[in-house]
Formats: structure tokens, sequence, C-alpha cells
């Protein structure tokens, strides 16, 4: 049974859901039911629910069989956000440069979700490890109920949306000529992450 991390007393029960169909949100991640994570972690003396979806790589047809099969190797399940409506958290573009055909998404396994770059001109058995943490650092309350959901979200980010990102400062520079990755904690804050000269760098956007 996963647990989050040595030090939490947290249980954590998954279940498959079946109602496929009877709500909104569910009925949008078909065809394959999402793995439902449960339990609750300790915060202040309290002990606080949490709820976090799931999706196996297979709920990604579009990522190539190599990426997939190296998914799965590692044991990743791809946790999605208490915002998401539809399968998120992988995602497609020119990451290393202009033209390339790249993938990231963000893989939970042992208890930590891992932030994974796979560059078409790489093995897909050793992609980049862009960020890390424990999955219950990454929750957050996000409802009346004050059930904790995952807050972790990523987006592909086109030159055009980084340039508008750079609008507020006094020397913006140029349009990139590739595509970055938006790197979100929920009704918090982005930060945008671009391959340039070999390196992962962060976007100036203040």
């Amino acid at each position: 049974m996963p647990r989050f991390g040595t030090n939490s007393n947290t249980i954590v029960q998954i279940a498959v859901l079946i109602a496929l169909g009877t709500g909104a949100g569910a009925g949008q991640f078909s065809p394959q039911s999402p793995l439902l994570e449960t339990g609750q972690v300790s915060v202040g003396g309290r002990q606080i629910p949490f709820r976090i979806r799931n999706l196996p790589i297979s709920s990604f047809p579009e990522v190539p069989p190599a990426i997939a099969e190296a998914v799965n190797g590692r044991g990743c399940l791809v946790p999605q956000s208490y915002q998401a409506r539809r399968p998120e958290n992988v995602i497609h573009g020119s990451l290393e440069r202009a033209g390339s055909e790249d993938w990231a998404m963000l893989c939970s396994a042992q208890g930590r979700v891992s932030l994974l770059v796979f560059f078409a001109s790489g093995s897909p058995s050793e992609p980049v490890v862009l960020g890390s943490a424990a999955k219950n650092d990454r929750l957050q309350p996000h409802d009346l109920t004050g059930e904790l959901g995952f807050n972790w979200g990523i987006d592909p980010a086109t030159p055009r949306r980084i340039h508008e990102a750079q609008s507020g400062l006094a020397h913006r520079p140029a349009v990139p000529d590739h595509d970055a990755i938006a790197d979100s904690t929920l009704d918090r804050k982005t930060v945008y992450r671009i391959y340039r000269n070999g390196v992962w760098e962060t976007v100036d956007t203040e």
C-alpha cells in the first residue's frame, strides 16, 4: 500500500472510480477511470483529509511507446490537479529547440512527484528530472470543505505566451524561438522554465 513519506501517519487507500458518467468531473476522464488516493495528513496537530486523482500513462495514447514503457518502468502514475477536468500533466512541445518533438510529465511514485522531461534527442530511459517533491508537500485546500487536493500543474508555454508574461519588464527580451514549461502551483504562482544553451533557466517575468 503506497504511503506519503516515512514521517507521515498518512494512510492511503487506492480505489478505482466506477461512477463514469455519473458526474461531470469523473465522466470527462473516460475511457479509463482515474485511480483515487485518499487519506489524511497532519497539519498543525489536526488530521486533514486529502483526495488525489491519478492516471496511468496509458490514458495518454499520444505518448510515444518508448517513453510510455520507460514511465511504466519507473512505476509512475500521473497525478491530476484538483482543477482537472480532463487528463493533464503530460505535455508535448519543442522544449529542447525549435522544431524538436519533446515530452514532459509529472510522475508520482513511492510518495514523491517528479517533473520529467524527455528530449527526442535523448534516451527515454534517462529523462531530465527538472524538479521533485514529496507528494504531501503539494497538497492545499481548495474548497469550503477544507479537503486538500493536488496543486501542481504543468502546461506547454509557447514563445508568444512567454513574451506576454514578460510584458512588464523594463527591458523586455526578444521572443524565444521555442517552447517552455509553465510550472504552476495552482492559485498561487506560475514559473516558466526554458532550456537554453544546454541548461534549464527560469524565465525572468518580474
